[in-house]
This record gives C-alpha cells, sequence and structure tokens, in this order.
C-alpha cells in the first residue's frame, strides 16, 4: 500500500522550491532548442547521486561543445517524484532533460501522486553505479556470512542505516534479508537523510551496518573507519575491491541505475535530438573519465533497450515495495 514520505513541513517547503525552480526553467524553454540551451533536471538536492551525475553530464557536453549551453537545476523530493511530476507537466518542451533512475521507481511507487514514467519519454540509460554494505570498524563481522548469521538470528535488534524509504538501500535491505530468510517487513531498516547521516550513525554504534552508494562511503573504506562487507554489483567492478554478494553467495544484486527522460508530447525529431545528444556525451573521453572517478559502469542503452528493462524493473521494485510492507 502506497504511503507518502513528506510531513506537511517538508511538502510546504519543497512546494516553494518547485514553484521557484519551475518558473527559472519554463522561462528559459520558450523558443530554445535542445542544441542551443540544454537544461538538466537533477530530481534532488545540490550534493546528491543525481545532482552529481547531472553535473558530469554537463562537463561533458561543454567541453566538447554537443551543446552551446547546458545548466542543471535542482527540484529535490519524495524520491525523486515531485521533479518527475514537473516534468511531466512539460507537455512539448524540447530542450530539457531529466535525470532519473533506480531511487525513482521507489519514489513512484510510495507517492500518493499518479505519475510514472509513462507520464514522460524515455531518452536513455547511461550508467550503473552500485551499493555497499559496511560495518564500523570495531564491528566483530569480517565477513557477510559472520555478519548475515547475526542479523538472520536477531533481525528487530539489527538496524541496518540506509537512505529514504524505498530508496535502493531500503530495497536491498529487503532483498538480503529475504535471502538469509528474514521476511522482508521485519528488516529493522532506518531511513536517513543522506549518506552523511547513515555514516554517523555507524560510527555512533546506532546501527550495525549501513547501506549506501559506494561514492558515499569510498573515503571512510580507504581510511579504515568502516569495512565494506558486500557490493550489490551483479559482477565485479574495476576500482571497487569488495567482493559482490553474489561472490559471497547471495543471489542478490541491484543496480542504482542513472539516465534521461524528457518531456512528455515532444515530437519524434525533437527525442532523437536529445538520444543524439546523450550518445555524442557516452562517447567522449570527459564521460569516460567520470565513468572511472565515480567507479560507474557503462549501461547505456536507448529505444526498445530501455523501455523493457523499464518495464521489467519497475515490476521488480513494485514487488519488493509490497514485501516491505510500505
Amino acid at each position: 500500500m502506497k504511503k507518502t514520505i513528506l510531513t506537511v513541513a517538508f511538502a510546504a517547503v519543497t512546494a516553494v522550491l518547485v514553484l521557484a525552480a519551475t518558473a527559472n526553467a519554463s522561462s528559459a524553454g520558450g523558443g530554445a532548442t535542445a542544441r542551443s540551451k540544454l537544461t538538466l533536471l537533477a530530481p534532488a538536492a545540490p550534493g546528491g547521486g543525481w545532482d552529481g551525475f547531472a553535473r558530469e553530464s554537463q562537463q561533458a557536453l561543454r567541453a566538447n561543445g554537443i551543446v552551446n549551453n547546458a545548466r542543471v537545476i535542482n527540484v529535490p523530493g519524495a524520491g525523486g517524484t515531485i521533479g518527475l511530476g514537473q516534468v511531466a507537466q512539460m507537455d512539448g518542451r524540447e530542450d530539457l532533460l531529466l535525470a532519473t533512475g533506480a531511487a525513482m521507481m521507489g519514489g513512484i511507487e510510495l507517492s500518493t501522486a499518479d505519475v510514472s514514467f509513462d507520464d514522460v519519454t524515455l531518452i536513455a540509460r547511461v550508467a550503473d553505479d552500485y551499493n555497499v554494505l559496511v560495518v564500523p570498524k570495531d564491528s566483530p563481522y569480517e565477513t557477510m556470512d559472520e555478519f548475515t548469521a547475526a542479523w538472520a538470528a536477531d533481525p528487530g535488534g539489527t538496524a541496518i542505516a540506509g537512505g529514504s524509504l524505498g530508496s535502493i538501500d531500503h530495497l536491498l535491505s529487503g532483498l538480503l534479508g529475504r535471502e538469509i530468510g528474514i521476511d522482508p517487513a521485519a528488516v529493522n531498516y532506518v531511513a536517513y537523510a543522506g549518506g552523511g547521516e547513515v555514516l554517523t550513525s555507524l560510527l555512533s554504534n546506532t546501527a550495525a551496518a549501513g547501506i549506501s552508494s559506494y561514492n558515499d562511503f569510498r573515503d571512510q573504506i580507504e581510511a579504515g573507519s568502516v569495512r565494506a562487507l558486500g557490493t550489490s554489483a551483479a559482477e565485479p567492478v574495476d576500482g571497487i575491491d569488495v567482493p559482490t554478494f553474489i561472490e559471497s553467495g547471495y543471489d542478490v544484486e541491484m543496480s542504482n541505475w542513472r539516465g534521461y527522460a524528457a518531456p512528455p508530447g515532444i515530437s519524434e525529431d525533437a527525442r532523437q535530438e536529445l538520444v543524439d545528444i546523450v550518445t555524442e556525451m557516452h562517447a567522449t573521453d570527459e564521460w569516460d573519465d567520470s565513468m572511472a572517478r565515480n567507479r560507474w559502469s557503462d549501461s547505456y542503452a536507448i529505444d526498445g533497450e530501455f523501455q523493457d528493462f523499464i518495464d521489467t524493473e519497475s515490476l521488480r521494485v513494485a514487488s519488493i515495495v509490497e514485501e516491505l510492507g510500505l
């Protein structure tokens, strides 16, 4: 059953931000073409994963003259569905790309707003980011097997810290719980606003383990403040020296994929132009550098391949959300 994850106060603040961002975006869009002026809408606050993805894209587009002017605006809230809802109302606008990804799927399932990927134009899946499960440096658990044995023995007493409800962090906690015989709804998941708060809960021993993007924990892993036990990638990723859950014997994988969508009602020529822009960006040296620095994997897909992925993954996420009792 879907439930809103916004408090009344947060909803009011978000509404103000949305109105301001939308007004600015709309005023810049009249008569513009994607090649002359492109807006990248990150449906999250500055500093988050979507924001970073959009700004890496912006740099690659600018450095290679793929578009004359690329700018990023932020419309945060509700697992990305505030931004999604705004773009769904920009019918026919041809100079805007919405950063999207796995977290938005969970947001769609939890949102009370009647909006989904059916309400926008899919452009491309571009990259996969991955999560890791970490424990504090003084944790007694050295391996996934040691941790899952303790977790299975005391699900309620084993707090798992992660991002917002319905995020990939939350979904992974349910998948891992189910894999070791815990009812996903019984997982003691503690939701935080971001990776910084997750780290604080770990270092203060408020949580037994944390799940977040590898990049959120990378500095602490390298410094030895936390110990990474497993990653959600289906196969080993260059630059991530952590065993996958599958390598450790747990049939669990999920990518925090990232891609782009556009407003509904655009012409076929405009859609193809946006696909071409993302394709050209994807082929640049700057984008290759972004992939390497962020430990992302290439998952480029367009047209029917991207649509099929969305259809399949949406069903999977909906099933996990139901099992989590959200």
